[in-house]
């Protein structure tokens, strides 16, 4: 009896699990981008990459295709997936300099960011910094002192705070119940 109630329950959850998969840690992001502070020295895809008003905002690519957003001078391009993969792309071989890039994606997660892991960095001579804003809602990138060969990439994957899902949160409350309850009818035969 007890086994089966086990097994009963662990099907429970997993099947919950795959049927109330959590959100995509950028899906539905807006990106506003500063390069060096400056916002007319970042241009977006929602603009077509032309320097304009407004134009260092726009939404994730949703072919999944291309970059978000390229620098104004041209030296870096941007990618951010639904996912939480970023890929930052050097378009010609870069010399050490100041190249500090600032992305806020405001109140359009489904949850604040929490971790960053740096994937790879082929082609990069130095070691950029990653760092996460205070509140989540944001990630710094510098790139101050390193190098590029063209074409060199730099991968990393953003992480959200998981948000538990009231099903499976009651599903294992009502679990526990029943173990509880097996127990009792254990105990009294």
């Amino acid at each position: 009896m007890k086994k089966t109630i086990m097994e009963t329950l662990v099907a429970a959850v997993l099947a919950t699990g795959i049927a109330h998969a959590a959100p995509l840690p950028l899906q539905d992001a807006v990106i506003t981008a500063t390069y060096n502070g400056s916002a007319d020295a970042i241009v977006g895809l929602d603009h077509l990459f032309q320097l304009e008003p407004g134009s260092n905002t726009t939404a994730l690519d949703p072919s999944g295709t291309g970059v978000e957003f390229l620098s104004a001078d041209a030296m870096f391009g941007f990618d951010f997936d639904a996912s939480g993969l970023l890929t930052v792309i050097a378009n010609s071989a870069i010399a050490p300099g100041t190249y500090q890039f600032h992305f806020d994606f405001g109140d359009t997660l489904a949850a604040p960011l929490t971790a960053f892991k740096l994937l790879d960095g082929s082609g990069i001579g130095g070691l950029p910094v990653l760092s996460l804003g205070a509140n989540g809602k944001s990630i710094d990138i510098d790139l101050t002192g390193t190098s590029w060969a063209e074409f060199a990439s730099l991968t990393a994957q953003l992480d959200a705070a998981a948000v538990p899902e009231p099903g499976s949160a009651a599903l294992m409350l009502g679990g526990f119940a029943a173990l509880a309850a097996g127990r009792r009818r254990t105990r009294r035969s």
